[in-house]
């Protein structure tokens, strides 16, 4: 435990120690440019529908196109960043919604709903710039966030989480736009009386390529290990993995449309096996910047 905790105390203790009024001189870096800058990452809409017509007649074909259920999938996607650069610091606001249902029609019962997608997360991140190679800016970095849920899932509370971590990152790469490995603290008061503080380690990646004119290719992601925790809560996660991967390719203005991979694992405290959940679709998205 004492081992742990040292971990932590470590990187939290790295962004001030690099701070340190000796960096400039050691890393002989100077900036002067100052930007502020607005930008739409995604406003988008994932969707796709199943629509089968007199399925309970050809419950016995083999066909199994004509006795499918039927069913229909939407999401909502915002995601937004005000960035501000000065010197050698960098301070990004973002705000990240998502929501989303699928509806199964089966022809012999009632529909029935499920959420698939549903995040409300704002994040404000503040990086310092100590050193600069190959286009990629080194240095610390701290961070704060605050995730919660649109609405109770069921019979289970909106989830609700107050989340800081510090530690090291590359940033503001052409391709390379955030990697970062950090110390986490997490205060979980999803449940009420049940309020858990939580230490781990974070590791996170937001990556962009263009292929070619009008093409891009995108991913982002986190991997989160815990370490300790103040309760005992058996819906806690001990990992989590979560990746999304997708193509934009522009049809109009800022209009872009593509193909995407969303991947999430997990492993509960209380739970044996872990749970994972896989989503492949398209995707339609504004995206843009504003220089502010």
């Amino acid at each position: 435990m004492f081992k742990k905790i040292s971990v932590i105390l470590f990187c939290l203790c790295v962004p001030f120690a690099a701070m340190a009024d000796d960096a400039e001189s050691l890393f002989g870096v100077s900036h002067n440019d100052q930007v502020l800058k607005f930008s739409v990452r995604r406003i988008g809409l994932d969707w796709s529908k199943t629509q089968v017509r007199n399925a309970a007649e050809y419950q016995d074909s083999p066909v199994s196109a004509l006795n499918a259920t039927s069913q229909d999938y939407i999401k909502g996607a915002f995601d937004t960043i005000l960035e501000f650069t000065k010197n050698k610091f960098k301070w990004d606001n973002s705000l990240i919604m998502e929501y989303g249902k699928t509806t199964l029609k089966p022809y012999d019962a009632p529909a029935t709903t499920d959420d698939n997608a549903d995040k409300i997360l704002f994040s404000s991140d503040l990086s310092y710039s100590c050193w600069e190679f190959a286009g990629l800016k080194f240095g610390p970095t701290v961070r704060a966030a605050y995730e919660t849920q649109f609405q109770d899932s069921d019979s289970l509370p909106r989830q609700n989480i107050v989340r800081s971590s510090a530690g090291i990152s590359l940033f503001d790469h052409d391709v390379v736009k955030s990697l970062y490995l950090t110390g986490i603290h997490e205060y979980d008061f999803t449940y009420a009386g049940a309020q858990n503080n939580k230490f781990g380690a974070e590791f996170g990646w937001r990556l962009e390529y263009g292929i070619r004119d009008g093409v891009k290719l995108s991913s982002d992601g986190y991997y989160r290990e815990y370490f300790s925790y103040s309760e005992y809560v058996g819906t806690d996660l001990e990992r989590d993995f979560s990746a999304v991967l997708r193509l934009d390719t522009n049809l109009w203005g800022h209009f872009t449309m593509g193909p995407y991979v969303q991947y999430r694992l997990a492993k509960a405290r209380g739970a044996e096996h872990y749970g994972s959940n896989l989503i492949v679709g398209i995707s339609f998205n504004y995206i843009t910047d504003f220089l502010l």
